[in-house]
């Protein structure tokens, strides 16, 4: 276990780490203190299968997902732990690629990985790699945040089309033997959040839609705020092959998970501002308008269907897609 520590993990992740392993990470509380006045703490279980997919893995997954957590809060990120639980047999090659996979990822998002854990349980214990990040950030002063805090006539915001993760993960696993070009949108969106603050300080809220898709944050939101939100369907960006996976098994793809967009309630005098800010990054060039907030009925999220009609999005009951993130 020590070789394997100071092999893959520690020499993958920190290979710059200076001095002894401590059981604990020691950081500068005047660093921190100097981006603003509140910290905010996450953290995720990653248990997807496979653990390697078209646009990512379990590792970049891991640190994506914590990063946005954290983004979507304002907060800046800033150092994650990565503690794995690994299952007896699994290849000392896959965890090195995946190691590495989370080192670049970290490096990408500008955080650091600065301490961790690791065990090994028997055969059929676990399926193969289990993966748990915590996060921590400080939340840039004058940035206030929250699900509550939309209000009648903003806007809804997302950064691009939907659904690829849900849908590259489900085609990965192979039940399907489907050739279609399906990659999952897994990214650290920190950057793209540093952008859409700045054109904006007073974005209400902001939600990384994984686990329900957007129409579970949506519903979050117009619950939390008291409000309606309606929805234009021919708005909504979505691949072909992703609405295709979705009508060959019935699924709703509102409901399915992504690991590289956001939701953005945002006033609307600022959206224009917003929108453009969010073209300009790599993240966000497909950024659309997908429908408003409005004054109700509070906790209901409509939707304006292509054929003229109405229809109600509620919020996910059960889960459409196990073991996606």
């Amino acid at each position: 276990m020590h070789d394997l520590i100071d092999d893959v993990f520690a020499g993958t992740l920190y290979p710059d780490q200076a001095g002894p392993l401590e059981d604990q990470a020691r950081l500068p509380l005047d660093a921190i203190a100097t981006l603003g006045d509140r910290l905010a703490f996450t953290t995720d279980s990653y248990v997807v299968d496979p653990l390697i997919f078209p646009g990512g893995d379990i590792g970049k997954l891991a640190v994506a997902g914590t990063v946005n957590d954290l983004a979507v809060g304002g907060a800046v990120p800033l150092y994650l732990s990565c503690a794995v639980v690994m299952e007896e047999g699994l290849s000392i090659e896959t965890l090195r690629t995946i190691m590495a996979s989370m080192r670049r990822t970290a490096e990408q998002a500008g955080v650091q990985i600065v301490t961790g854990d690791t065990k090994v349980v028997h055969r059929g214990a676990a399926d193969k790699l289990f993966i748990n990040t915590s996060g921590i950030g400080v939340i840039r002063r004058g940035v206030s945040l929250g699900v509550d805090r939309a209000r009648p006539g903003d806007v809804v915001l997302v950064n691009g089309v939907l659904g690829d993760h849900g849908a590259a993960i489900l085609n990965a696993r192979g039940d399907l033997a489907l050739e279609a070009p399906l990659a999952s949108d897994c990214a650290p969106l920190n950057g793209l959040v540093d952008t859409m603050l700045a054109a904006c300080p007073d974005l209400r809220a902001l939600r990384d839609a994984t686990r329900g898709g957007i129409a579970t944050v949506l519903n979050e939101v117009a619950q939390a705020s008291g409000v309606g939100i309606e929805l234009t369907e021919p708005a909504i960006p979505m691949r072909t092959e992703v609405k295709g996976v979705c009508e060959i098994l019935g699924l709703d793809p509102l409901y399915l998970a992504n690991e590289g967009k956001l939701v953005a309630i945002v006033p609307p005098e600022a959206e224009a501002a917003v929108l453009a800010a969010m073209r300009a990054h790599a993240l966000g060039t497909e950024a659309i308008a997908i429908g408003r907030i409005t004054e109700g009925p509070p906790g209901r999220v409509v939707m304006h269907t292509v054929l003229g009609g109405r229809r109600i999005v509620d919020m996910l009951v059960g889960d459409q897609l196990p073991r996606i993130c």
